[in-house]
C-alpha cells in the first residue's frame, strides 16, 4: 500500500509540475506575443504631405508635432519663412500612450484664396489665406477639388495652348478679368492673353496665344520681361491699350496692334506690346 500510495504521489506531482510547466510555456508565449506589440506600438510615421504653391507663397505640413497640426508659409523665391499656424490641438490621456493618439495633417490643397487642410481623421479645416481665420467644414460639404476646375468661358485656344501645349503652366484667376482678346501683333487676328501660374515655382505671368499661329509666347511665369520680372505677382490689373488709343507717355513708337497695360495700384504701371519681332515692356510709372 505503501508503496502503491508512493507511486500514485509521485505521478501526480509530476502531473502538478508538468502543468505547471505548461502554464509557464503558455505565459511566455503569450508575453513574447505582447511585448513586442507593446513595443512597438508606436503609430507609424505620418505621411509626407505634398506642399501647394499659391501666388508665391509654398505652403506645407511639417507633421513634426505630434500635439498640434500646423501649417508654415514660405516665400517661393526668397525662401524664407513667412509665417505658421496651427489648425488644430491634439487632446492626450495622459493615461494612454501619447503617440498613438497623435493626429497629423494628411493633405493640402488651394480654393479660391482658401487653403483646404484635411487630417488624418478627415476632419476638413478651411484658412482664409488673406485673415488667416480657421473654419472647420465637414468634407461633404466642401466641394471636390479638382486642378484643373476653372471657370466655364474660357476659350477652346486657351485650353488647348495650357493643357496640351503647356503642361508646366496653370491659368490663374487672381486678377478678373482672367484674359483679354485683342490683336496683339497686328497681324488681323484675335489673339488671347490669359494670366498663368508656373506650376514648379508659382511664379505669375501671362501667355498671349496667336490668334493667326496659335503659337503660345510666355512673359513673367518664370521668363523674365523688362522691368516687370520673371513674376507678376505685383500684377493687381490689366486691360487693353487699343493701338489707336494713345497711351499715358508720349515716348510709345506707333503701336503695330493692341497692347497690354498692366499695373500695381497707384504705383507702377507698364505697357507690352510687340515691336515687329517680340513683346517689350515699356515702363509708364513707378
Amino acid at each position: 500500500m505503501t508503496a502503491s500510495h508512493d507511486v500514485r504521489s509521485r505521478k501526480a506531482q509530476l502531473r502538478i509540475g508538468a502543468g505547471h510547466q505548461t502554464v509557464k510555456m503558455l505565459c511566455i508565449l503569450f508575453l513574447a506575443m505582447v511585448l513586442p506589440c507593446s513595443a512597438h506600438g508606436k503609430r507609424a510615421r505620418p505621411a509626407n504631405v505634398e506642399a501647394v504653391i499659391d501666388n508665391g507663397i509654398r505652403y506645407v505640413a511639417p507633421n513634426d508635432d505630434g500635439r498640434r497640426g500646423y501649417i508654415e508659409a514660405w516665400n517661393v523665391r526668397t525662401n524664407k519663412k513667412l509665417w505658421d499656424l496651427t489648425i488644430f490641438a491634439n487632446r492626450v490621456d495622459p493615461n494612454l500612450e501619447k503617440d498613438v493618439q497623435w493626429v497629423f495633417i494628411n493633405k493640402l490643397a488651394i480654393r479660391e484664396n482658401t487653403l483646404v487642410v484635411t487630417s488624418e481623421r478627415d476632419d476638413t479645416y478651411l484658412v482664409n489665406l488673406n485673415t488667416k481665420a480657421i473654419t472647420q467644414s465637414n468634407a461633404t460639404e466642401v466641394p471636390a477639388l479638382d486642378a484643373t476646375e476653372h471657370p466655364k468661358d474660357i476659350p477652346e485656344v486657351v485650353k488647348k495652348a495650357i493643357t496640351n501645349a503647356l503642361p508646366e503652366y496653370e491659368l490663374s484667376f487672381r486678377v478678373k478679368p482672367f484674359y483679354l482678346r485683342g490683336d496683339f501683333n497686328g497681324d488681323g487676328k484675335t489673339d488671347v492673353a490669359a494670366l498663368i501660374k508656373q506650376r514648379s515655382t508659382g511664379k505669375c505671368g501671362i501667355a498671349i496665344t496667336s490668334g493667326g499661329t496659335e503659337k503660345v509666347t510666355i512673359l513673367g511665369a518664370g521668363t523674365s520681361i523688362g522691368n516687370g520680372g520673371d513674376d507678376f505677382e505685383w500684377m493687381d490689373s490689366w486691360e487693353i491699350c487699343s493701338r489707336d488709343r494713345p497711351a499715358r507717355r508720349t515716348s510709345v513708337p506707333k503701336l503695330h496692334g493692341d497692347a497690354l497695360l498692366v499695373s500695381k495700384s497707384e504705383t507702377a504701371s507698364a505697357l507690352i506690346y510687340w515691336n515687329g519681332k517680340r513683346y517689350v515692356w515699356l515702363q509708364e510709372g513707378d
